[in-house]
């Protein structure tokens, strides 16, 4: 299997071209190759594949195996990989993905695509698309939107408020720096939480000031990752809706910044980022 290895803004994944030839057990490779000792090492596998509604479409898959919806680091890297491996000369391409089509300006320099700008759709905010449900500690209607609201976490009381970008998030503002939270020991308890049936993501965020935020995230599935773009665009938009930031938003990553925008209610949200292919080789798959 031939494979390239990309990031963007250090959320990894292996590439692979399936335009003329399918990936058998995909599922099984993505946990083989996301293995960062026996494998290539990565947050999971994209294929790029045809699509009879757009130019392309993206299979993403976690290092779990399990499928994804949508990945925004990913995508833009796609949108790179299409572009400079010569399957498209067009600088404004269509991406199919779980979560619907993406709509993707690449930014080339010398001959390469440098930062790519997509458009994410709008946010969802009622309850039962993200999906989340009630619990003794907050009852709500399925209609209703998550903002600054309750959830019990091993005991202790958060405030968050819920967003999908095509895939569920739940964003919770905190006074102190990220990075000083013990994540391995509270993202599984925040991503398999009862109120959540297909699992959640989850930032922690620092507002800087009214354009900057910092941000730390576990992803469902792959655990912490150095970046997650449906997520910095869910916490802009958690943060814009709080009325902590106003857009454009630069979400602090660790492995970097990505710019989102959101004109408010009825807009779409925008993402522009960077995509680095790291290196590419063969991958021996074995039964």
């Amino acid at each position: 299997m031939h494979f390239t290895k990309m990031h963007g803004c250090g959320n990894d994944y292996v590439y692979v071209d399936v335009t003329k030839t399918p990936l058998e057990n995909a599922p099984a490779i993505a946990v083989k190759v996301s293995d960062r000792h026996k494998g290539i090492g990565s947050d999971g596998l994209i294929l790029i594949a045809p699509s009879d509604k757009a130019d392309f479409r993206m299979i993403m898959y976690n290092l779990d195996g399990s499928l994804g919806a949508m990945c925004g680091n990913g995508i833009r890297c796609v949108g790179k990989y299409v572009y400079d491996h010569h399957l498209t000369d067009r600088t404004s391409i269509r991406v199919e993905t779980g979560s619907g089509i993406k709509q993707l300006q690449l930014n080339v320099e010398d001959g390469r695509v440098k930062t790519v700008r997509v458009d994410m759709g709008e946010p969802i905010l009622e309850a039962s698309r993200i999906p989340a449900v009630p619990d003794e500690t907050c009852d709500f209607a399925p209609e209703a939107v998550l903002i600054d609201s309750p959830i019990s976490v091993q005991g202790k009381l958060y405030r968050m408020t819920a967003v999908s970008m095509g895939n569920p998030h739940c964003v919770i503002f905190m006074e102190e720096d990220p990075m000083t939270l013990d994540l391995e020991a509270i993202g599984p308890h925040f991503e398999n939480h009862r109120r959540f049936p297909d699992r959640i993501n989850t930032e922690f965020i620092q507002v800087v000031d009214e354009h900057h935020m910092r941000m730390r995230v576990w992803e469902r599935g792959s655990g912490e990752t150095m970046a997650c773009g449906t997520g910095a665009c869910a916490s802009a938009v958690a943060g814009i809706i709080n009325g902590r930031v106003k857009s454009p938003v630069t979400v602090g990553l660790r492995g970097g910044e990505l710019i989102i925008a959101w004109a408010g209610e009825g807009h779409p949200v925008y993402m522009t980022g960077p995509a680095e292919e790291v290196f590419e080789g063969d991958f021996y798959v074995q039964d």
